[in-house]
């Protein structure tokens, strides 16, 4: 470690709080070495996306520390920087040595070490979508691409273009240095359907490690679209009548004696029980936990364009609009596709949440519906919440999550978010003005 370090003054120990926004501290590199304890108020960890807290009920009303244990495998070199400085990704764990209840990558540990007392590992992948704007100075305003080397702006109808006319390749390339700087494997990298909006997909793995490598990018996004005279914009939906921002999570189960996928069967190559009671588990607890897959009101203005972003749990041979679908692959790459999860969802409470409940239906023998083919229209009980309000309200009364995530993470969860819907309602949108300011 010291010599990784070697050069480097300061580094960030950060940790993700509820919605996967890096917290922590800036400590010297002298202390980190010398394993200084990093202590941190608990309620950082369900500080809401305006920087307020909920009631000190749901993180202790001494609002005591927890200690941030570095992760010895996601210490980097931030390479970004002129100045030398390096990132560390922690554990939040409690003064007693257990896991912090609060901690959104524990949870994804928790559901991990589930798989592991079965004798199975699960691997998933992620597909991160991104936009790409000028900076935008008043919030009142749309965003706007930046200007190509053409002197013009995208106009759309880009998708799967390999142009570099967008001017924006020394973006790309110092990305796609750090990512190789960071251990961050790169799959593909593709423009996509929406003004400026691009999509990066990681290669499959351990579920914990891919999630800091979700998480590690968006940071390293955001700071080097910002060196780029840009800002990288992950959420669900920042132009009107444009597709939104998704992170799809591709899923599958190994044993970890056989080595083999427990969603082919061996000697047929036939799909297993396993595989479709995952499915079914998916379809059963998804509804109730779309909150943590769609955490903001704005996630839902991701689910009006149904064809890019489906908003229901039918599942299907590779068809796009369905929410879970089954990509062309061969028996041994057999996965389960959850095309639920937005951009700006926690990446480890997404992939947490896809895990847990296929693991649910595995051990309840949950059955699935019939595949969807071609057109469809979603029955009612496989449809997703429309609205953040309806989605905490599921939540809510939900034993199943509970179950899975533990009462004092999902309580925790639900305060913070029941304050951000207060406040976008404290607020009056421009639509409103606009139409029924001069007619109702």
């Amino acid at each position: 470690m010291s010599e990784r370090l070697a050069g480097v003054a300061d580094i960030e120990c950060v940790t993700p709080d509820l919605n996967g926004v890096p917290r922590g501290k800036v400590m010297t590199v002298e202390g980190f070495l010398s394993e200084r304890r990093l202590q941190l108020a608990r309620g950082v960890l369900l500080q809401c996306i305006m920087g307020g807290y909920p009631e000190a009920e749901f993180y202790g009303h001494d609002d005591g520390d927890l200690v941030l244990c570095p992760q010895a495998d996601q210490v980097h070199v931030l390479p970004w920087l002129d100045q030398s400085r390096a990132l560390a990704i922690c554990e939040a764990v409690e003064l007693d040595g257990q896991l912090s209840g609060l901690s959104t990558r524990a949870v994804l540990r928790k559901v991990v070490n589930q798989y592991a007392e079965r004798g199975w590992r699960p691997v998933v992948a992620t597909e991160l979508e991104f936009f790409l704007f000028e900076p935008n100075r008043d919030d009142t305003q749309a965003f706007q691409p930046p200007v190509g080397l053409d002197g013009r702006r995208e106009v759309g109808a880009g998708a799967f273009s390999v142009s570099t006319s967008n001017g924006l390749k020394p973006f790309f390339d110092e990305i796609s240095a750090g990512m190789a700087a960071l251990g961050i494997p790169r799959d593909t990298f593709m423009h996509e359907m929406g003004v400026s909006q691009f999509e990066i997909n990681f290669v499959h793995g351990d579920p914990v490690l891919i999630a800091d490598q979700t998480f590690l990018f968006k940071h390293m996004l955001h700071e080097v679209a910002l060196k780029h005279g840009l800002i990288a914009v992950c959420m669900a939906k920042p132009l009107a009548r444009v597709p939104g921002c998704s992170m799809h999570i591709h899923q599958s189960i190994v044993d970890q004696a056989s080595g083999q996928n427990i969603f082919t069967e061996a000697t047929t190559q036939q799909p297993t029980a396993a595989f479709n009671h995952f499915i079914g588990g998916l379809q059963h607890c998804m509804a109730e936990l779309t909150l943590l897959m769609a955490p903001y009101v704005n996630s839902y203005q991701r689910f009006c364009h149904a064809y890019a972003s489906p908003n229901n749990l039918c599942w299907s041979h590779d068809n796009r609009a369905a929410g879970l679908r089954i990509p062309a692959s061969e028996p041994v790459a057999r996965r389960v596709e959850n095309r639920l999860p937005g951009a700006d969802a926690n990446p480890y409470l997404a992939v947490a949440a896809s895990l847990a409940a296929g693991l649910y239906g595995i051990d309840h023998g949950c059955e699935p519906s019939a595949p969807a083919q071609g057109e469809f229209t979603a029955p009612d009980e496989l449809v997703l919440p429309g609205t953040l309000h309806e989605a905490i309200h599921r939540l809510d009364r939900s034993e199943i999550a509970r179950g899975l995530f533990g009462a004092e993470f999902i309580n925790g969860y639900l305060a913070t978010k029941r304050m951000e819907l207060e406040s976008f309602m404290d607020e009056i949108t421009p639509w409103e003005r606009r139409f029924l300011g001069s007619q109702v």
